[in-house]
C-alpha cells in the first residue's frame, strides 16, 4: 500500500471521498425516484404504474434467483470438495485393512515439514526410525481358510501393529508388508519394538474354527532428515528385511552396508545370468545312477553348472534362486532340457535321463506342454526322461502339482519324489501322488552309522519303498562300508561320488564306454 493511505491525513481524506460518492450515490437514486413517480404520473392512463410495478416484480425476482443459484453453486462446491477429499482418502489409504498405502507415504515424503512448522519439524528432527515387516507363510494360511480369511487376517495384523505403542505411523505397502514410521526411538527401544512387532505378528488367529499364523521378517534403519529423501531409509530397511527373510521365519536385522553390497553384487550376477542364458553359457553336467543289484548304469541326473567368464564356478543354488525370483527359470529350465535330451541321444537306450522341476516351476499348468515340446523338438521318447520333483514343490499348490504330474504320468514320463524325508508331510504326499521313484536325501546316508535314529529311518523308507513297490535311490554314496548296507537292505540305485561325480556330456560318453568295457571283463 503507498505510503500516502498509511498516513492519518492520508485516511482521513480517504473517508472524506468516500461520503462524497455516497451522497452523489444516494442523490442519484432519489432524482431516479422523482422520475418514476412523474413517469407514473405522467403517463398513468397508459399503464406505466403497472409497467414499474411488473419491473419491480421482476428485478425483486431476479435477486432472489440470484441469491438462489449462489446458494446452490456453493452446495455444489461443497459436494464437489466431498467428493474429492474422498477420491483421495481411497487414492491415499488401503481399502482392506484402511491403513495409508504406499502412496500416502511417498506424499509424505513431499510434503515433509518445512522449517516454518517449528511444532512438526521439531518432532520430525528428533530420531525416525523405518521398519519393514514382511509375512511369512502367508499364502499358506490362504490356502487353508481362502482369501476371505487371508483378508481376516490381514486386518487383523494391522490391527495389532497398530496397537504398539511406538507405531506412530503405520502403511500398507504390499500384499503382506507393511511399513512403520517410529519417532524418538534409542537403539535399545529399536531392537526391542523389533521384538514386539514379531510377537505381535505371529500370536495365532482364530479364523473359521482354524488356529492359523504366520511368520514376520522385520527390517529397519534411522533417517538421515535433510540429508535424505524419507523413501531412501524405507529402501534400506527394506534390504534389512529381506536379509532377515533369508535367515528363516521370525528374525529381525538393523541395516548394515554390506547388505547393500550384496545386493549390489546380487544385481551384478542378475545381469550376468541374463546374458548367460541367452549364450547358452549355463551347461548341464551328469551324475551316473547305478542299479546295485546289477552294477550297470541306468542313468544319468542332470545337474546345471555354470563357469563364469573368470573360471570361477557359481553355484546352482544361487543362480537357480535368482533365475526363480527375476522370473528366467523357465527359459533356463526349457535351454537346459533341450541341451541334456540331445545329449541323450546319443546314451544307449536303456540310460534313462533324470531332470529336476523347481518349486515355482510347479505353479505353471503349461508346465507339461513345455516339457513334451522339448522331447518332440529333440526326439527323445518321454519314456527316458525322469522328472524329479521336492516335496516342498508339491505343497506350492496341490491341486496345480496333481493335474501336471497325472499329465506327466500319462504322457509316459517317470517321476520321481526327491529329498524324500526332508520336506513337508512325506508319507502325505506318497499317499495322494503316484511315483515311480522316491530318493532317499544324502543326509540321512552320511549319518546313519553314527546315528542309530538315523540308521532305523533309512531301513524304514527302504522298507516302505518296497511294501509300494515304488523304486529307491540313495543319494550321497561316497564309501564302500555305505553302499555295502544300501545293498543288505535292498537299495535299487545308487548316486553320489564313489560311482562318479557330475560331468560334462562328453565326459559322460567316456563314462559309458568305461562302465560297459569295467562290467564285460569282470563278467
Amino acid at each position: 500500500m503507498p505510503v500516502f493511505f498509511q498516513s492519518r491525513a492520508g485516511r482521513q481524506c480517504v473517508s472524506i471521498v468516500g461520503l462524497g460518492i455516497t451522497l452523489w450515490l444516494l442523490g442519484v437514486l432519489l432524482q431516479l425516484d422523482d422520475s418514476l413517480v412523474f413517469f407514473m404520473t405522467g403517463f398513468g392512463e397508459y399503464g406505466a404504474d403497472k409497467l414499474v410495478l411488473a419491473l419491480g416484480i421482476a428485478g425483486a425476482m431476479s435477486f432472489i434467483y440470484s441469491v438462489l443459484r449462489i446458494a446452490d453453486l456453493r452446495k455444489e462446491m461443497d459436494l464437489r470438495d466431498a467428493a474429492q477429499a474422498k477420491a483421495d482418502w481411497t487414492a491415499t489409504h488401503d481399502h482392506l485393512t484402511k491403513l495409508p498405502n504406499r502412496y500416502a507415504f511417498e506424499r509424505k515424503i513431499l510434503s515433509r515439514p518445512t522449517r516454518s512448522d517449528e511444532a512438526e519439524i521439531e518432532e520430525w528432527e528428533r530420531n525416525v526410525t523405518i521398519f519393514s515387516v514382511d509375512l511369512d507363510g502367508f499364502k499358506k494360511v490362504n490356502d487353508l481358510v481362502g482369501h476371505k480369511g487371508g483378508d481376516i487376517l490381514l486386518i487383523d495384523v494391522a490391527r495389532r501393529i497398530c496397537a504398539l505403542g511406538d507405531a506412530d505411523c503405520v502403511y500398507r505397502f504390499g500384499g503382506d508388508e507393511f511399513i512403520i514410521v517410529a519417532f524418538a526411538l534409542t537403539a535399545q527401544r529399536e531392537e526391542r519394538f523389533a521384538r514386539l512387532l514379531i510377537q505381535a505378528v505371529t500370536r495365532p488367529i482364530h479364523i473359521d474354527g482354524f488356529a492359523v499364523e504366520v511368520g514376520a521378517s522385520v527390517g529397519y534403519d534411522r533417517w538421515a532428515e535433510g540429508v535424505e529423501p524419507l523413501e531412501d531409509a524405507a529402501h534400506r530397511a527394506d534390504l534389512a528385511m529381506y536379509e532377515a527373510k533369508s535367515r528363516g521365519p521370525n528374525h529381525y536385522f538393523v541395516f548394515e552396508p554390506a547388505m547393500q553390497d550384496k545386493v549390489a553384487e546380487r544385481a551384478a550376477l542378475e545381469t550376468r545370468l541374463r546374458a548367460a542364458i541367452a549364450n547358452k553359457a549355463i551347461k548341464p553336467f551328469y551324475q551316473p545312477l547305478i542299479d546295485l543289484k546289477t552294477g550297470q548304469l541306468c542313468g544319468f541326473e542332470a545337474l546345471a553348472r555354470w563357469i563364469g567368464e573368470d573360471g570361477v564356478n557359481i553355484p546352482p543354488p544361487v543362480f537357480i534362486d535368482i533365475a526363480e525370483e527375476n522370473g528366467m527359470i523357465t527359459a533356463l529350465f526349457e535351454d537346459l532340457l533341450a541341451q541334456a535330451c540331445s545329449d541323450a541321444l546319443t546314451w544307449p537306450d536303456h540310460v534313462m535321463l533324470s531332470f529336476n522341476v523347481s518349486p515355482v516351476q510347479m505353479e505353471d499348468r503349461l508346465l507339461t506342454s513345455r516339457i513334451l515340446k522339448v522331447l518332440s523338438a529333440s526326439r527323445l521318447p518321454p519314456q527316458r526322461l525322469e522328472v524329479e520333483i521336492t516335496e516342498n514343490a508339491l505343497i506350492q499348490d496341490p491341486a496345480i502339482a496333481a493335474v501336471i504330474l497325472d499329465e506327466l504320468h500319462a504322457a509316459g514320463i517317470q517321476i520321481a519324489l526327491d529329498d524324500f524325508g526332508t520336506g513337508y508331510s512325506s508319507l502325505a504326499q506318497l499317499a495322494r501322488y503316484r511315483f515311480d521313484k522316491i530318493k532317499i536325501d544324502k543326509s540321512f546316508i552320511a549319518t546313519y552309522r553314527g546315528d542309530e535314529r538315523q540308521e532305523k529311518i533309512v531301513r524304514a523308507m527302504l522298507g516302505l519303498g518296497r511294501s509300494l513297490n515304488i523304486k529307491t535311490t540313495a543319494e550321497g554314496v561316497e564309501e564302500h562300508g555305505q553302499l555295502a548296507f544300501l545293498l543288505q537292505l535292498g537299495c535299487d540305485i545308487g548316486q553320489g561320488y564313489l560311482f562318479g561325480k557330475a560331468m560334462p556330456a562328453a565326459e559322460a560318453g567316456i563314462f559309458i564306454s568305461d562302465r560297459n568295457a569295467s562290467l564285460a571283463s569282470t563278467a
